[in-house]
């Protein structure tokens, strides 16, 4: 009696929390209005910019790994007992090659992680994926300086490293039991060979690595050469990946046709939208793997549980993202003038509030380069500025919420105050020095 009236009190003290709430609800308040409304905007740009571009390309490749990478391969290179050379290596560079954002990586993450990838190498992966990018290292060197840009690509690998290996001693319990665990776990068979298999793989992240292809500030240069040229490039990894699932994975012919032709007739009819084609490519991908009775229905299956455990914990921290901090160049319930008022300087505090709230923020892919200019010409410290670098692209609210769903509060609790923690005092030290 006394646990169904503990379980009933519980619940009424719910109700009542929820019914204050919309009582006292700042309605009318101008910064409230504008905040809910910076949020919903967000999530709009969110939804159009980077769900089909970015999200959905990653749940596949996410599905791929966890279908047709063999559990062996993946604790060959990344478990827990791998050689940890190779395996920090090979994590800690790995955003040169997918120069992804904090959210994109997730689904890439979860899926190395959830094959038996040890905490270690994957944590350096989850770090360097979004931190690593070569064309964000180049903008902040030509527009924040120098200094400022090799300092952020040293600290950004050196951060992969470190936070991976201290994850792996904290946790180092857990992660000899699991690398025991894995030692008696027989091999498992292989369908095709690996160089199937990596071109496989080669033609997704292709898609993914081209469909996102950003635009230099500067004119003409190698980068905006692929800029103008992506879309045809991203088409022809998309033609090869139709190929190889025709020959290797045993999709009929037909379906892969049925999917190209609605591609390419938007593509022709409509070159200015190519998310049109791109849409209808993945509609098209979704529908014939998804009756697939083999192979192909297992990779849409593991994509679409990706999916559904990552994306709405996306949405709803991109929401709430929106609604604390606003996007560039508006405001969200958090005025802008306390952000550049706390950073100023190099104390402990001012590179401390840098890390803490770009870990919390949601920077895409390129804007923290922007909005540290923005900062910077409000008084904003040259270590504060590196430290919210070393935080920011690597970390936001969203990933963090998914983070814990993949493995628990405890690590992710670590992860993020490591995060925080070394960002800080790198802020502090490299202010020291460039005062």
């Amino acid at each position: 009696m006394n646990s169904y009236w503990k379980s009933e009190w519980k619940k009424l003290t719910i109700v009542a929390v929820v019914f204050l709430g919309c009582f006292y609800l700042p309605v009318g308040w101008t910064r409230f209005d504008a905040a809910v409304l910076e949020s919903l905007h967000l999530v709009k740009w969110y939804a159009r910019e980077h769900v089909l571009l970015c999200l959905i390309p990653a749940f596949f490749i996410a599905g791929a790994i966890a279908v047709f990478v063999s559990q062996a391969s993946v604790m060959k290179y990344l478990g827990a007992k791998a050689n940890k050379f190779l395996a920090y290596g090979v994590a800690s560079v790995s955003g040169t090659i997918l120069a992804v954002c904090s959210c994109t990586v997730l689904p890439l993450f979860a899926g190395i992680y959830k094959m038996g990838a040890g905490l270690g190498p994957a944590c350096a992966f989850l770090y360097s994926g979004p931190a690593i990018n070569v064309l964000a290292i180049a903008m902040t060197a030509r527009i924040l300086g120098l200094e400022l840009g090799i300092a952020r690509a040293i600290g950004a690998i050196i951060f992969s490293v470190v936070i991976g290996v201290l994850m792996h001693l904290i946790f180092h319990k857990e992660e000899t039991a699991k690398a025991n665990t894995q030692m008696a776990m027989p091999d498992t068979e292989v369908a095709r060979p690996l160089w199937q298999n990596a071109l496989y793989f080669a033609s997704m992240v292709g898609i993914l690595v081209f469909a996102n292809w950003g635009k230099s500030d500067a004119s003409g240069g190698i980068w905006n050469l692929i800029h103008n040229w992506k879309w045809p490039i991203a088409s022809l990894f998309a033609l090869l990946l139709g190929i190889m699932l025709i020959r290797w994975f045993g999709v009929k012919w037909w379906k892969v046709a049925l999917t190209a032709i609605p591609v390419a007739i938007l593509a022709l009819l409509f070159p200015d939208m190519p998310l049109l084609a791109f849409a209808a490519g993945t509609i098209g991908l979704s529908a014939f793997t998804s009756t697939d009775k083999g192979e192909a229905g297992e990779w849409f299956s593991a994509s679409w549980t990706f999916a559904k455990q990552i994306l709405p914990l996306l949405l709803f921290g991109v929401l709430i993202a929106g609604l604390l901090l606003g996007r560039v160049g508006a405001e969200g319930l958090i005025p802008s003038e306390w952000v550049a008022s706390a950073v100023g300087g190099n104390s402990l505090r001012a590179n401390f509030f840098a890390s803490f709230a770009g870990a919390f923020m949601y920077f895409a892919t390129l804007t923290e380069v922007p909005i540290l200019q923005g900062l910077i010409d409000n008084g904003m410290g040259k270590g504060p500025a590196l430290a919210l670098l070393l935080a920011g692209p690597a970390l936001s609210l969203p990933n963090m919420l998914v983070i814990r769903s993949v493995m628990g509060t405890k690590k992710t609790l670590v992860f993020v105050s490591l995060v925080i923690i070394m960002a800080t005092f790198s802020g502090m030290l490299f202010g020291t020095f460039w005062a």
